[in-house]
């Protein structure tokens, strides 16, 4: 099961990426148009709308395999100095308030969610719905708590790392 949430976490980077591959495809296309207005052309319509929900999209999506890889930022000034036990201790009281924060951010982006959909709320060029980004980093935000678990229960030794996933093993690179 633990394994299963960390290639959750993969494949929505791999999305994330995608979808940040397309953003950039989409602005290159749109100043492109800008500056080819005079031979029929134009910029995408809506292109800053897309921009804003596919950025705060792939953000989400690349958040929980970044905790897997061990890539978030850490002060390790007294912590290297620590013992085996402290570390451990100083990584679960901090899993899971992180899971509390990601908790409350679903939580949040969800009654978000549920207000654009209900009143209808769209962008103002594409007129697309915006609880369509809101549903996609709600997404994110489920695998984010899910790997926070997972990574959480293997600390505590309820569940085994899976081999090769380790974030210590990951981190530096």
């Amino acid at each position: 099961m633990i394994r299963a949430m960390y290639r959750l976490a993969e494949a929505l980077a791999l999305l994330g990426g995608v979808v940040l591959v397309a953003l950039t495809l989409m602005v290159v296309a749109s100043v492109t148009g800008r500056a080819l207005t005079g031979i029929g052309l134009g910029p995408v319509q809506g292109d800053f709308e897309l921009v804003e929900v596919g950025v705060a999209v792939a953000i989400f999506f690349f958040m929980p395999w970044c905790y897997v890889k061990g890539g978030h930022a850490t002060v390790d000034l007294l912590y290297m100095h620590m013992g085996a036990t402290g570390r451990r201790a100083i990584q679960v009281l901090s899993d899971l308030l992180m899971l509390a924060v990601w908790l409350v951010l679903v939580w949040q982006l969800s009654l978000g969610m549920l207000e654009k959909r209900e009143y209808m709320e769209t962008t103002f060029i594409l007129q697309m719905p915006i609880w369509w980004g809101y549903a996609l980093c709600v997404l994110g935000g489920v695998a984010g708590c899910l790997v926070y678990i997972a990574r959480t229960l293997t600390l505590l030794g309820l569940a085994r790392e899976p081999e090769g996933w380790a974030p210590e093993a990951n981190a530096g690179h």
